[in-house]
C-alpha cells in the first residue's frame, strides 16, 4: 500500500497508482527485458553524509517498493507504464536494466517479494475480480487509502505459472517473507479490521498476530525472525473508532497519523516505539537488527516532504537520513548491509513523479 505525498497538501488523492508514465527528455526509459543500464549517478541533498554514489535506476511515471533479492543482484518493484494507469509488479537489475513485469497485466498490484533462491516470487493482486484498475475512492472523503479486494498470488520470475495463494476476497496484502524463507507476514481485512497475520508459503497455517481496533500494517522481519516491526493507527475515542469504522464499511482507510511499533514474531509483547506524530510507514531493519529505517513527515504532518530516518528498535537515537525537499520512502537494506534502495520524488521531471533510488551506504 502506497503513501503518495501530495495526499497530505490535499492537491491530488492517490494520484501515485493512476500517473501515466513520463519520459523525461534526453533519458531513456527502459523497455520490458532492457539489458541496457539507464542508471545514472545523481548528487544527494546537503546532510546526506550516510549515502554515498546515488544511482537512480527508473526515469518517469511511478516506480516504487522496490525490494532485494536474496543475492543483492534484482528488486523488486511496483510501477506504472505500458499505458496502463496503476500498478504492475516488475524486476529488475540493481542497474535498472533487465526490466521485466512478472504480473498479468489485470487489475492492480503491490509488494512483491522474491522467495529464497530468487526464481519465484509472491505479490498482491486484484486480478481474480476485474482485469480494469479499481476505482479511485470519492474526492469527498478527503485522503484516504482504498482497500482493493487484493490476494496474494506467486509466479515464476519469468512471468509464468502465475498461482492464488489466499482466497479471502478482501483486502490482503503487504507481504513479507520470513529470514528462513517458511513464512509470510501480511495484512488482511479477512476478520473484519485491518490486522496482521503469518502464513507458511502454501498459504496453510495462517495465524493472527494483532487484534487492537484499527490499522495494523507494513509488517517487516527482523533479520534473525524473532521480531516484527509494522506501523499502527489505533483510534484512542469512540468518536475516532466510529470514523474508523465507517470507513472500514466503505473499504476505505484514512492514514495521516502512524506510528511505528515492534512486537515478536509470534505476536506478543506489542510495543509502540514512536510518538512523532504525522505518518510513520515503511519500516524495515538494518541487517545487525538493532535499527530500524522508515520514512516519516513528522516535521511537517500535513506536508508532502517524507524523508528517511533510523531509529533504534527500542524507539532511541532518532537520526534524520535524508535531507531532498520532497517525497524519500520505502528503504531497504541489501542482504549485505552495503547498499540502501529507496523511492524519491526527488529531481522529478513532472510533478508527482516517483523513481527508485540505490546508494551505498556508510556505516
Amino acid at each position: 500500500m502506497r503513501f503518495h505525498p501530495k495526499g497530505f497538501l490535499l492537491l491530488s488523492l492517490l494520484a501515485s497508482a493512476c500517473t501515466p508514465r513520463h519520459q523525461p527528455d534526453g533519458v531513456r526509459v527502459p523497455d520490458e527485458r532492457s539489458d541496457v543500464s539507464p542508471a545514472r549517478e545523481v548528487a544527494s541533498a546537503a546532510g546526506e553524509r550516510r549515502f554515498s554514489k546515488i544511482r537512480q535506476i527508473t526515469f518517469g511515471g511511478e516506480n516504487a517498493e522496490a525490494y532485494f533479492s536474496p543475492d543483492g543482484k534484482w528488486l523488486t518493484m511496483q510501477s506504472t507504464r505500458e499505458s496502463r494507469t496503476c500498478d504492475q509488479q516488475y524486476v529488475v537489475r540493481m542497474d535498472g536494466s533487465g526490466l521485466q513485469r512478472v504480473s498479468d497485466g489485470r487489475g492492480k498490484t503491490t509488494c512483491g517479494w522474491f522467495f529464497p533462491g530468487g526464481n519465484r516470487l509472491f505479490f498482491a493482486s486484484t486480478t481474480a475480480h476485474d482485469s480494469a484498475c479499481p476505482p479511485r475512492p470519492d474526492l469527498s472523503k478527503g485522503y484516504v487509502w482504498p482497500l482493493d479486494r487484493y490476494d496474494i498470488y506467486t509466479v515464476n520470475r519469468d512471468g509464468t505459472n502465475l498461482k492464488r495463494l489466499t482466497k479471502y476476497d478482501v483486502y490482503t496484502a503487504e507481504g513479507v517473507l520470513s529470514p528462513d524463507g517458511r513464512r509470510i507476514v501480511f495484512t488482511s481485512l479477512k476478520d473484519g479490521d485491518l490486522d496482521i497475520y503469518t502464513m507458511n508459503t502454501d498459504g496453510s497455517d495462517v495465524r493472527r498476530l494483532t487484534t487492537t481496533p484499527g490499522y495494523d500494517g507494513g509488517a517487516w522481519w527482523s533479520p534473525d525472525g524473532k521480531r516484527i516491526v509494522y506501523r499502527a493507527n489505533h483510534p484512542t475515542d469512540s468518536t475516532e473508532l466510529r470514523e474508523y469504522r465507517d470507513l472500514l464499511a466503505q473499504r476505505l482507510v484514512r492514514p495521516r497519523r502512524v506510528e511505528l511499533f515492534v512486537m515478536n514474531a509470534d505476536g506478543s509483547d506489542q510495543r509502540q516505539i514512536t510518538r512523532l506524530g504525522g505518518a510513520n510507514f515503511g519500516p524495515s531493519w538494518t541487517p545487525d537488527g538493532k535499527q530500524i529505517v522508515f520514512s516519516s513527515n513528522y516535521r511537517n504532518p500535513r506536508g508532502g516532504n517524507f524523508d528517511l530516518y533510523l531509529v533504534n528498535s527500542d524507539g532511541s537515537g532518532l537520526e534524520q537520513l535524508t535531507f531532498d525537499a520532497s517525497f524519500d520512502g520505502f528503504p531497504m537494506f541489501s542482504p549485505d548491509g552495503t547498499k540502501v534502495v529507496w523511492a524519491s520524488n526527488r529531481g522529478a521531471v513532472k510533478e508527482g513523479e516517483t523513481n527508485l533510488f540505490v546508494a551505498d551506504w556508510v556505516r
